[in-house]
């Protein structure tokens, strides 16, 4: 019976198979936040979850047209355009009040614009539009010659 209990202690004791690991590439954003996030919410846990879960705290229609971009001293500033900032200005007692209540304390008290559109960037050229770019001729026959001058294509056209 004894050899028993110390037979099953042992298997409990093995730890469980190590889950196959991802080498694929990932964004800078998604190898920081596990990293980052403990530190932040360490020092500000308010300001962290504001700034990290943005989208859900302000509904879709807020957070499509504003960003939060500093927190500091009971003052959110969100980034904006001109004109949203002043259609939002005539309803940030209740944009203040739905974030604090979201948040679960009086956290925010002023909000204040700075005029800059969230989230807009200026529209990439399509690689299609361009001319196609010929890849070197020294490259080797085959499939590995096919990725190269896709590879070559991919990076010229970038330029």
């Amino acid at each position: 019976m004894a050899e028993r209990k110390k037979r099953v202690s042992q298997i409990q004791d093995v730890p469980p198979a190590e889950a196959p690991r991802n080498y694929s590439p990932r964004g800078i954003a998604g190898l920081l936040a596990p990293v980052l996030r403990p530190a932040f919410k360490r020092r500000a846990p308010a300001a962290a979850a504001l700034l990290a879960d943005w989208p859900q705290l302000a509904g879709p229609e807020l957070s499509a047209r504003a960003a939060p971009v500093k927190f500091a001293g009971g003052t959110l500033t969100l980034a904006c355009t001109g004109p949203t900032a002043m259609e939002l200005q005539l309803v940030s007692p209740q944009i203040i009040a739905r974030l604090n209540l979201a948040l679960g304390h009086n956290m925010i008290e002023r909000l204040r614009f700075v005029q800059q559109a969230p989230g807009v960037s200026a529209p990439k050229p399509r690689a299609a539009a361009m001319a196609p770019v010929a890849p070197p001729a020294d490259l080797p026959e085959g499939p590995l010659g096919e990725a190269l001058a896709k590879l070559y294509q991919g990076i010229q056209t970038r330029r």
